[in-house]
């Protein structure tokens, strides 16, 4: 094998491990609320000229409560601006897991496609006149159609 950007052996406890680390994070996430496609099209967003725009606002409506509607909840808009301080840290290191996984998962799946590469190419040379037609003609399926290009060595569209 001449490409081998990862090598990942995972016990059976550390998969029993993080799985039970994952089943925790779920369970402790379940107030979290997904969204339809609609609505997240149809919400106002805040970015980050906005959000400095809400902090300014929760200080000043803090500190001038007198002038808000009685219905405007100050306890419940202050406490939104604390789960968003609260959630932000933790969503960014899951967002760098979640990075690091889908690389790992594509290096894994590089060095196998590489290997299966190189590995089929000498099968087709020297398995010949080794009996194994079969295997060598099961393995072209994934080039089937492509008669006319060379193999994809890159990512697999399939």
């Amino acid at each position: 094998m001449t490409q081998n950007l990862i090598d990942l052996n995972f016990s059976a406890d550390n998969l029993a491990a993080i799985d039970a680390a994952i089943a925790n994070l779920e369970a402790e996430l379940t107030p979290l609320r997904g969204l339809d496609p609609d609505m997240r099209r149809d919400l106002t967003k805040m970015g980050g000229k906005s959000e400095a725009f809400c902090r300014q606002a929760v200080a000043a409506f803090s500190e001038h409560a007198q002038v808000l509607p009685r219905n405007f909840d100050l306890d419940a808009y202050r406490g939104d601006l604390a789960a968003l301080d609260a959630l932000r840290p933790r969503r960014q290191r899951l967002d760098r897991l979640q990075e690091l996984l889908e690389h790992s998962e594509m290096a894994l799946g590089s060095d196998l496609m590489t290997a299966s590469l190189e590995g089929y190419a000498v099968l087709k040379v020297s398995g010949k006149s080794a009996g194994l037609d079969g295997l060598r003609e099961a393995l072209s399926a994934r080039f089937r159609g492509r008669r006319s290009e060379a193999p994809d060595e890159g990512a697999d569209p399939e």
